[in-house]
C-alpha cells in the first residue's frame, strides 16, 4: 500500500469557513485514512472548534490527548496522570501538546454545559502545568466565577 499523502487529503480543508462542506468531507476522508495520525486529529478539532461544534471537538481532543501520552509514554487515562510522570514544565512538543488537548477537553466540556468533566479536567490541566502555560488554571478560575468563557 503506498503512503497516504495527508497534505492532499487535508488540502480541502483550507478553506474551513468559506467552503465548510467540503472542508468537512475532506477532514472526514483523512480522519478515515489515518486515524492515528496527529496532524490530522488537530485539523479535525480546529475545524470543529472554531466552528463552535465543541460536541464534534471534543472527541477529536480526546484522541489527540492519548497520541500526546503515547509519545510521552505515560497512561492514555487523563486521570491516572501524575505530575512526575512527564516533563510538562519542557518547552516539547508532546508535553505540550498533552495539555494543550487537556485544556480543549476542559473547553469543550465548559462550552457543553459538562462542568463536572469540566471542572476535573481543568483542574488536572492546572495540577500538570503549574506556571499555567496553556490556560487551563485560568479558565477554570473563570468557569467557577461564573464568568462567560468564550475566547
Amino acid at each position: 500500500m503506498p503512503p497516504i499523502d495527508l497534505k492532499s487529503l487535508l488540502a480541502g480543508a483550507a478553506s474551513a469557513r468559506s467552503r465548510p462542506y467540503e472542508s468537512a468531507e475532506a477532514i472526514a476522508r483523512a480522519l478515515e485514512a489515518a486515524p492515528e495520525d496527529v496532524e490530522v486529529r488537530l485539523a479535525a478539532y480546529r475545524f470543529h472548534f472554531y466552528g463552535h461544534d465543541y460536541t464534534a471537538a471534543l472527541p477529536q481532543a480526546e484522541a489527540i490527548l492519548r497520541l500526546a501520552a503515547r509519545r510521552l509514554n505515560i497512561a492514555t487515562d487523563w486521570q491516572a496522570v501524575g505530575a512526575a510522570d512527564a516533563d510538562f514544565t519542557a518547552h516539547d512538543f508532546a508535553p505540550g501538546l498533552y495539555l494543550q488537548a487537556l485544556v480543549g477537553i476542559g473547553y469543550c466540556a465548559v462550552r457543553m454545559g459538562e462542568a463536572d468533566l469540566a471542572r476535573a479536567v481543568l483542574t488536572k490541566a492546572g495540577a500538570l502545568d503549574p506556571t499555567d502555560r496553556f490556560g487551563g488554571a485560568w479558565l477554570l478560575d473563570r468557569f467557577e466565577a461564573g464568568e462567560d468563557t468564550e475566547l
